[in-house]
């Protein structure tokens, strides 16, 4: 279409051929990107082709219509200036994130919403520092392209498929805050599917025990000598719940023979109450000699609840072939087999009820049916 010399705000409104269209001589090098994007949407940003140390460079000024005409163009004299002061309109007040700057205003907002003390930052943090940020991380966040995101993930896509899902996805979020932020009008992330092969799927099964063996797995155990740690072993199989859950198992959560887990340490962020067989009392008995005036029913060295992966270590060592979260499994066979009624041993397990038959029970955690299991599965563990 015919347009003047310079843009007007009825040209960058109706436009949809893709191109590059200039602001004219008096336009300070700013120019209307407008590209075609996933279902034929029309995208339309704002750059600016400035000199900055004798280098030609492009600033992203954000999208169209999110920044006007009007406001691009006070943009792109502000930035002029900010050459002309000697200031550096990428690193000022105008400028824009780079792709590390922004990911980490992302983690801070994504970390409001995740539970209190979750590993999730640090994994966020981890898997971009180690593949994105050497290639993308100084590049600014709207300057970044597919291509760019495929040199990220081309080392790790087919050698780590999981890796590479999560990087990928990691990096589409920080896409999607500089879309919002107006820094950019696409995802790149998105963008590049089609030029990804294809990968397969994997899901992760915990090694399990069979139910059958339990009694000889706790007794392998309680031999280990792993104090603390073998209780810890044993409370979460008598139990049944998971092992971040145990880890963190703090005195005042238990009254008498209920163990209340507050929301903010489950994975459903609802509270649970756990019924405590006389096996797991037993266990909690012998806790009390060692917990060293600790709030947590289960300390580690430092005062601070016992870590995680001390249960894998601890049947590592005692030679018992399972997970800790397999144990979970075993007890879930084990009610199968035995005839325990799925709601209840999936309230035992603490897990999100998906179906409307099974919803219906969602007005009671059943804890007296489940006390009846537990104590049932407390004796064929092999404690009385």
């Amino acid at each position: 279409m015919n347009r003047p010399n310079g843009l007007s705000a009825t040209f960058t409104r109706t436009v949809k051929t893709p191109g590059r269209y200039g602001d004219g001589r008096g336009g300070f090098g700013l120019t209307l990107l407008v590209r075609i994007g996933a279902g034929g949407r029309v995208l339309k940003s704002w750059v600016q082709r400035v000199r900055i140390d004798g280098r030609e460079t492009n600033v992203g000024l954000g999208v169209y219509p999110v920044v006007s005409l009007s406001e691009a163009r006070a943009k792109a004299l502000a930035n002029r200036r900010a050459i002309a002061e000697g200031r550096h309109p990428k690193t000022g007040d105008t400028g824009q994130p780079t792709f590390g700057q922004a990911a980490e205003k992302v983690i801070a907002l994504q970390a409001k919403g995740w539970k209190a003390g979750s590993r999730l930052p640090d994994q966020w943090r981890q898997t971009l520092r180690d593949y994105a940020f050497p290639v993308i991380g100084s590049k600014l966040v709207g300057e970044v392209t597919g291509l760019d995101v495929l040199a990220v993930l081309q080392p790790v896509w087919t050698a780590k498929p999981s890796t590479g899902r999560k990087v990928r996805q990691r990096i589409g979020a920080v896409m999607a805050w500089a879309i919002a932020k107006g820094y950019r009008a696409d995802n790149p992330a998105e963008a590049i599917a089609a030029a990804l092969p294809k990968t397969a799927t994997r899901h992760k099964h915990h090694k399990a025990v069979n139910h059958a063996q339990v009694a000889d797995a706790l007794a392998k155990v309680r031999q280990s000598g792993a104090g603390v740690r073998a209780l810890a072993v044993e409370f979460l199989v008598l139990t049944a719940c998971r092992a971040a859950e145990v880890a963190g198992a703090r005195w005042d959560e238990i009254e008498g023979d209920t163990w209340t887990i507050p929301a903010a340490r489950t994975k459903t962020n609802r509270p649970h109450r756990v019924p405590l067989s006389a096996a797991a009392l037993a266990v909690l008995e012998a806790a009390k000699t060692t917990a060293r005036r600790s709030p947590f029913v289960f300390p580690g060295q430092t005062g601070k609840p016992l870590p995680r992966q001390a249960f894998g270590r601890t049947l590592k060592a005692a030679q018992v072939a399972g997970t800790a979260h397999g144990f979970r499994s075993t007890f879930r066979d084990w009610c199968a087999e035995t005839g325990v009624p799925r709601e209840v041993a999936e309230r035992a397990l603490a897990h999100v009820v998906r179906n409307a038959t099974e919803a219906a029970y969602n007005r009671t955690d059943l804890l007296e049916r489940r006390r009846e299991v537990m104590a049932a599965w407390g004796a064929y563990c092999g404690v009385s």
